[in-house]
């Protein structure tokens, strides 16, 4: 389970995707998260549901990788799901039994769930897989300049969050890590009660808490060794330009963002 989670990772390619400036990226991709909950229709959500997919296929990463992040979510999207089934009202009952009625209405709604919560963590995944760590930094960084008029220091902002994306993977693989030592040693972390379980987690915990700490001084060690300091006066290799590419990706997005809004006027909702 821990190996499917593959929020974080970045995969090098030379595709379309690859190649857009970081900042078009975050702004495109971020349009297309609100707008995953503006579709309202199956005319909108499938016109948002085609535009992910290609993206998929123009990023040349295998869909297999995007799916697979997507297996340690499938119980929250399930039970969100039949959630929404169960407690969405409606006028067209389906299935009636005892205190459990399911309407056409909640069937839809449910639906609609699944369908942005798998899309808001495909285009989540697609940011960071073709993003690497530094040019993320850069593009937040430039992004939250303004910020910087109220002394907000955006720098070691950006460099935060960037660090804390980028250890995910390597902190999950050493969970993992962790959890084979541990039944190695004869631990049972699948039997026995909800307080069993949490007992069992302990020992895993623990070590991968002072690993974290660990690695956190190694790198804060490293950075000093290398004499960084942040501020306006630090200069980039790669400085980042808008190209032919991010004016051709901002005019696709905003165009799907708006066929959204037009389809979402032709038929009536299918959410509340």
């Amino acid at each position: 389970m821990i190996s499917d989670i593959t929020i974080g990772q970045f995969m090098p390619g030379r595709s379309f995707i690859h190649r857009m400036d970081p900042r078009m990226k975050i702004i495109t991709m971020a349009a297309l998260i609100i707008f995953v909950f503006l579709a309202r229709n199956m005319l909108s959500m499938g016109l948002m549901l085609g535009f992910t997919f290609i993206s998929m296929l123009i990023t040349r990463i295998s869909p297999k990788m995007y799916f697979k992040g997507l297996k340690a979510i499938w119980f929250l999207i399930i039970f969100t799901s039949v959630l929404n089934m169960l407690y969405i009202g409606g006028d067209t009952v389906v299935f009636k039994w005892w205190i459990f009625t399911i309407t056409a209405e909640g069937l839809w709604q449910s639906a609609f769930i699944a369908m942005r919560l798998v899309l808001i963590i495909i285009i989540s995944s697609m940011l960071t897989y073709t993003t690497s760590p530094t040019d993320l930094t850069a593009a937040i960084e430039r992004l939250l300049a303004p910020l910087n008029w109220i002394k907000i220091p955006v720098h070691e902002l950006a460099m935060m969050m960037t660090i804390a994306l980028r250890f995910i993977p390597t902190l999950l693989e050493e969970t993992e890590k962790i959890m084979d030592a541990q039944k190695a040693r004869g631990a049972d972390m699948e039997n026995g009660g909800v307080m069993k379980r949490a007992k069992a987690l302990i020992p895993i915990v623990i070590p991968l808490l002072i690993s974290s700490f660990r690695r956190a001084f190694d790198l804060a060690t490293a950075m000093d060794c290398r004499c960084y300091t942040s501020g306006s006066g630090r200069t980039r290799l790669n400085v980042l330009r808008y190209r032919f590419r991010d004016a051709v990706a901002f005019v696709t997005t905003a165009a799907v963002c708006t066929g959204i809004i037009y389809l979402n006027m032709l038929s009536p909702s299918l959410v509340q």
